[in-house]
């Protein structure tokens, strides 16, 4: 459902972000995308979503080519920024019916899965005050609410979990798993390592732009004869 084909990003013309990097995340499959800090993971996550675009190669979702139908990937996507201090003038519900506007999603769906999503993560009460009246954990909740607003096919996810108490990251959790089990996907870093190891498929750990690994866990753990994929992650990166 993802398909990123020898995809290069340079900014300034002299900090190359991505060198050249090719993968794919299929219908069924939870990846996680891991990597220190400037590893490219952002750049990635950017130009997924079509908020840049790259110096060369070819990024796909769900069937649509960025380039040539940007429109389609926007609608097949849900997307987690890894930043959710945005639109705080508005109301909690006035920015959920924007994003149901811009979704096109019926008046009826749209308050049925508002009304569904808010009560799993708590917010029920708070929709009807101001975002910059939210803490961050709040906020955040509020951007997975929209993300998933329009019933997206493949979920793009930067670092989700920051900011979520314990129930709502596990409610988040439970929706990635029930969201693949249908054939849909979901892509998403993170530097919880711990979230990667008990949730993911695969994992793709990237270092400086390039592509250490795509895979298995099981199948990293027994090249590097490790069970911990923080030991691997570090061994792996600190090279």
């Amino acid at each position: 459902m993802i398909k990123f084909e020898n995809v290069t990003k340079t900014y300034n013309r002299s900090v190359r972000a991505l060198d050249d990097i090719t993968f794919n995340v299929k219908g069924g499959e939870i990846v996680g995308f891991i990597g220190p800090n400037g590893s490219g993971k952002t750049t990635t996550m950017k130009l997924l979503t079509g908020i840049i675009r790259p110096d060369s190669g070819k990024i796909t979702v769900n069937g649509f080519n960025i380039r040539e139908d940007p429109i389609k990937v926007k609608e097949s996507i849900g997307y987690i920024a890894d930043n959710p201090d945005m639109f705080l003038r508005l109301k909690g519900t006035e920015f959920l019916e924007l994003i149901g506007d811009i979704y096109k999603v019926s008046t009826e769906d749209r308050r049925k899965r508002i009304s569904s999503l808010a009560e799993k993560f708590g917010l029920t009460g708070a929709l009807s005050s101001p975002m910059m009246s939210y803490s961050h954990g709040m906020r955040q909740k509020i951007m997975v609410i929209a993300a998933l607003l329009h019933k997206p096919p493949v979920w793009i996810l930067d670092e989700p979990m920051v900011g979520l108490d314990p129930k709502s990251a596990f409610e988040l959790k439970q929706l990635m798993r029930e969201h693949t089990k249908e054939g849909n996907a979901v892509f998403f870093s993170t530097h919880i390592l711990e979230v990667a190891e008990k949730l993911c498929d695969r994992v793709i750990i990237i270092k400086n732009g390039h592509i250490l690994y795509d895979g298995e866990l099981e199948e990293l753990e027994k090249q590097n004869k490790s069970d911990s994929l923080e030991n691997i992650f570090l061994e792996l990166t600190e090279k």
